[in-house]
């Protein structure tokens, strides 16, 4: 038969064992949520970047070609610069 100081070493390793692997079962876990939380916070950050994107090119002002205004109501508008540019097109 066992002696009491193996006994008391063979439990106290069983329990030294048992809260060891809680405590590195919840660190695992506490990784694992953090891992989500970041891929959650990466994925909504790439989201509001292309809604910017979409934003900016949605709301950017129109395209002038070499400051030519096309718009015959603007006041910017200059008939001969249309002019020469519908020359040069063909």
């Amino acid at each position: 038969m066992a002696s009491q100081g193996v006994n008391v070493l063979r439990y106290s390793a069983l329990v030294g064992g048992i809260f060891y692997g809680l405590w590195h079962q919840s660190a695992l876990n506490t990784q694992a949520k953090q891992a989500e939380h970041d891929r959650e916070y990466k994925h909504k950050e790439s989201l509001i970047q292309k809604a910017k994107a979409e934003w900016a090119k949605k709301n950017a002002p129109p395209d002038t070609k070499s400051g030519l205004v096309t718009d015959p109501e603007d006041p910017r508008f200059d008939l001969e610069k249309f002019l020469i540019a519908k020359a040069e097109e063909k």
